[in-house]
């Protein structure tokens, strides 16, 4: 062996026999658990500072839109009193909570540069040197980093343009006129927040019809039904979340509202659009506070002018448009992402040329984040025990 061949090697880090989860929200610190108790060694890396940044950052008026019951990590309750919908400062605690209870080993202000592979083992690139191992995980979420179209003319608009990620508070857009663009999950969240404060006129342009189901029917939060939903085949769920759409808030193409052209439950597979919830956006729309039209063509300096060439004047945009992951830089090379970075493959599926990476918490899910990051922790743990062995 020659003596570049020793210097080199003598300056490889040694590779760790086991897993490096490389995020700490729900998903990364799920996985982390259930791999630690299957006797898998195991390193999270966190690249902000504190546990829940995402959640921090978030608007003030947000909530979970899944039940606290079917929203909590393994072996940490929810305080008692905490309402049926946590706030994102509940969450916050819940996620500290579940991280210490359980000594969870994560790695802060470690930022994740590029992950390869090397044959037999991964190598992590990382800001603070790198890293080997046998596996790694990645579980930076599916909504990373917020999205808003290139729209013609945006960066003459006089008004504002914000993204639903930084919705900031309800009170702020009293008396102001408002677009949101996109009837999905954000964009019906920020509508349902808007309801409840006197704004000016406002506006929802909907490309597609949402799949939108009531946050509660009476006393009754609908996403207790999830886990039953969640076990039906595709095309019943379709039929019975479009059926209790139709049931509980009648025919919403009276109202401008496109039809879903694909079932609720499709689209949680085909193009990852999660289900929309309304707790009062929908009485909006129909009481004409909210008047639903088509997409955005282009800005003036004044204001909006719509694929009908109608202009409207809002003073704020709401870009309900959605995020990407963000994980060209991190495995673009690899050949595992779709056309908008979204990985192949998820859970305890993998690619057979790539052993050893995983990815979790990059599909959205009919039973909810939390309650996802829980299932797919386990498989992923217990596949990979299976394969240690």
């Amino acid at each position: 062996m020659d003596a570049e061949t020793l210097q080199a090697q003598a300056g490889r880090p040694e590779t760790f026999d086991g897993a490096i989860v490389i995020g700490a929200g729900a998903a990364g610190l799920s996985v982390a658990l259930a791999l630690i108790e299957a006797g898998v060694a195991t390193q999270v890396l966190e690249r902000e500072s504190r546990l829940a940044e995402p959640w921090h950052r978030r608007h003030e008026n947000l909530h979970l839109n899944t039940h606290r019951d079917l929203s909590s990590l393994p072996g940490v309750a929810y305080p008692a009193g905490t309402p049926a919908f946590p706030h994102r400062t509940t969450v916050i605690s819940h996620l500290n909570e579940f991280a210490e209870t359980h000594g969870l080993p994560v790695e802060f202000g470690v930022v994740v540069e590029e992950v390869t592979f090397n044959g037999d083992h991964w190598k992590v690139r990382t800001t603070a040197g790198p890293r080997l191992a046998r596996h790694v995980v990645i579980a930076t979420g599916r909504d990373r980093h917020p999205f808003i179209p290139a729209w013609k003319g945006m960066k003459d608009f006089a008004g504002r343009i914000v993204h639903s990620a930084d919705f900031g508070a309800a009170k702020d857009y009293e008396d102001k006129t408002v677009l949101v663009v996109g009837a999905g999950n954000s964009g019906f969240d920020a509508l349902n927040h808007l309801s409840g404060v006197k704004t000016g006129q406002m506006w929802l342009a909907a490309r597609n019809g949402p799949s939108l189901l009531p946050k509660r029917i009476g006393q009754i939060a609908v996403h207790r039904f999830s886990p039953f939903m969640a076990r039906l085949p595709v095309r019943l769920a379709d039929w019975a979340m479009a059926l209790t759409q139709r049931l509980v808030f009648g025919d919403l193409r009276k109202f401008g509202l496109p039809s879903s052209r694909v079932g609720g439950a499709s689209r949680l597979g085909s193009d990852y659009t999660a289900i929309a919830s309304d707790d009062g956006a929908v009485d909006a729309i129909k009481a004409g506070r909210v008047i639903v039209v088509p997409q955005i063509r282009e800005f003036t300096r004044d204001g909006v002018m719509l694929d009908n060439g109608q202009t409207i004047t809002p003073d704020i945009v709401i870009a309900a448009t959605g995020y990407r992951t963000g994980l060209e830089p991190m495995v673009g090379s690899l050949g595992v992402l779709d056309a908008k970075g979204v990985p192949l493959f998820n859970g305890a599926d993998s690619d057979p040329r790539l052993p050893g990476l995983w990815f979790t918490g990059m599909r959205p899910s009919i039973r909810g984040c939390f309650a996802n990051a829980r299932i797919q922790g386990a498989a992923i743990a217990r596949e990979i025990a299976r394969r240690r062995r």
